[in-house]
């Protein structure tokens, strides 16, 4: 009997892409500015991010255990890359001086709050790592917005990071672009102040400086340049495409482009938004999470339009210097109602049905 014509069950085409190869390729991505932050930050940089992501690697083991599974299940879960990437993630959205018990709790949050309590990889609709971002920042304001700043070297950060826990906690701030904006947005009543504030940025912060990454602010939030770097591996392994982030980026840079042209007594060149801050960070690795972000090309547009929409409303007139994640947040909450309104109807499916 010949089988020439019979017909297997699907799928009929097989890709060498898997999820622990994505995975992995997307925390090699990250590797460049990793080692950025430990460059600029040094020891505590290392610790951070260390910490973090064994937390996370650890929590997902033992979630995926109390859910039942199997232990062969849960090596195969905790190693697949993907609690890698939270934590990595995480820690490059935390301050180098984070202390050790709130990298646990924002290990815990992601992992459980932001993944296992949906059901695992593939069915959390946020971002576990900004999950946990934004519930440290709400909780802990004080260690969250505590910012160290670069070292001239690996011993000094080494050294500082020993005397800290001899310092209070408000000495150890350092200032950062935005953050130094909000100020300036602050006093706008007072021509004088603001004018010194701005000149100040305009000094302290130069746009070879932000792009390279010596100024302060999160481990992610630094160098724009390691950042790019990462995503061009990304993009070259067509892992993520450039719907989602380019047109964050570019609506972050219009309209925060258009209140300087309107008002630029008050508000400054939209480059600083766009080096400055997370958004390189989240543009290129967080919004386009294959889970949280739209399936159609449009649907991905819509997505990075609102992000950086929403980030520059924020930034611009919000009560926080920064609202990527914030942002990102929102818009993952709108995906289903954006696939819903951008697929294409099935063959053989009518607009009754579709609808």
């Amino acid at each position: 009997m010949s089988h020439e014509l019979l017909v297997t069950s699907s799928p009929h085409f097989a890709t060498p892409e898997s999820v622990p190869r994505i995975m992995h390729t997307v925390w090699l991505a990250l590797l460049p500015a990793c080692a950025a932050a430990v460059w600029l930050f040094g020891f505590d940089a290392l610790i951070v991010i260390g910490l973090t992501v064994l937390a996370c690697v650890g929590f997902e083991a033992l979630l995926v255990r109390a859910r039942g599974r199997s232990w062969s299940e849960v090596r195969r879960t905790a190693l697949d890359g993907s609690a890698i990437i939270t934590g990595v993630l995480l820690a490059l959205n935390l301050p180098a001086a984070s202390p050790w018990w709130m990298l646990l709790i924002g290990a815990f949050v992601a992992m459980g709050l932001g993944k296992h309590v949906f059901g695992g990889l593939g069915h959390n609709p946020f971002n576990p790592a900004l999950v946990a971002r934004v519930f440290l920042l709400i909780s802990f304001p004080t260690q969250m917005l505590t910012w160290s700043s670069p070292v001239d070297s690996f011993a000094q950060s080494t050294a500082e990071r020993i005397e800290q826990d001899k310092a209070e906690l408000d000495g150890q701030t350092y200032a950062t672009p935005l953050g130094k904006l909000k100020d300036a947005l602050r006093n706008r009543a007072d021509p004088a102040k603001l004018a010194a504030i701005r000149a100040e940025v305009a000094e302290r912060y130069p746009a070879l400086d932000l792009f390279l990454g010596r100024t302060g602010g999160s481990l992610g939030e630094t160098s724009a340049l390691a950042l790019l770097l990462g995503a061009a591996l990304l993009f070259w392994r067509r892992i993520i495409t450039w719907h989602i982030p380019l047109t964050f980026v570019a609506t972050t840079a219009l309209v925060t482009g258009i209140a300087w042209a309107v008002n630029p007594d008050v508000y400054v060149n939209p480059l600083v938004h766009v080096l400055g801050g997370g958004l390189i960070l989240g543009a290129f690795f967080m919004a386009t999470d294959m889970v949280t972000s739209p399936v159609t090309r449009l649907g991905m547009v819509i997505f990075g339009a609102g992000c950086g929409l929403i980030t520059a409303v924020i930034r611009l007139w919000g009560s926080y210097p920064e609202g990527v994640s914030f942002a990102i947040l929102i818009m993952n909450a709108l995906v289903p109602l954006i696939d819903r309104y951008t697929r294409g109807r099935k063959f053989g499916e009518t607009r009754r049905a579709a609808a």
